[in-house]
């Protein structure tokens, strides 16, 4: 058990890794549009996520009173650029990855835990779970860094009428999914990296087995 305090703490980063990744993947703020017309938009900010798009607007409502509208994104929308593609299917194996990683840094805790000190059962699961971590922690960081270079660059997205968008924004600016994914990013590596340290411990019994 004294050996693994580092790879109980992978589970725990890991853990929190792998929720800020679900968070980042289900959040609709990747960017954030701020457009001149507000005849539709009201508020002259629209939210651009990886799965739709929403904006606030008051039309067909009561005075006083706002809507949101969002526009789910389709697998055959050909104006969604490469990026969203990637990050929706990227950060999919992400979340998939960081399950498998979690299961098996969970089996070799428990392992360790109960006192088995077999060593087949212990270290190969440490390191298959830092694999997967490390895996899913990539699979985050190229959508996010991808994303954040299309709004750093300003780039337009060249939307249908229908979603009563403009093709490019006044200004765009990251949303809080991006930095969520980075944070998610930092703790999937580094959940990784203590996993794939285990050392098994070479004792007496262990080498009269």
């Amino acid at each position: 058990v004294s050996t693994s305090h580092l790879q109980l703490a992978a589970f725990v980063l890991g853990t929190v890794g792998w929720i800020l990744c679900t968070v980042s993947m289900g959040s609709v703020e990747w960017r954030v549009w701020h457009v001149d017309n507000t005849t539709i938009i009201s508020s002259g900010i629209a939210w651009v996520g990886i799965w739709k798009v929403c904006f606030i607007s008051y039309l067909q409502v009561s005075p006083g009173y706002r809507e949101q509208f969002c526009h789910k994104f389709s697998g055959y929308d050909s104006f969604i650029p490469h990026e969203i593609y990637a990050a929706q299917g990227l950060l999919l194996i992400a979340m998939f990855m960081g399950l498998l990683g979690l299961a098996a840094t969970i089996f070799a805790l428990r392992n360790v835990y109960m006192g088995i000190t077999h060593k087949t059962l212990i270290a190969p699961f440490f390191l298959v779970g830092g694999f997967f971590y490390i895996f899913a922690g990539l699979c985050v960081l190229i959508p996010v860094s991808w994303n954040f270079y299309s709004v750093t660059h300003n780039q337009s997205i060249a939307f249908p009428p229908s979603y009563y968008m403009p093709s490019s924004p006044a200004v765009q600016e990251a949303g809080a999914a991006i930095p969520v994914g980075i944070v998610a990013v930092i703790l999937l590596l580094l959940s990784g990296m203590f996993s794939l340290s285990y050392r098994f411990p070479v004792t007496a019994n262990t080498i009269t087995k």
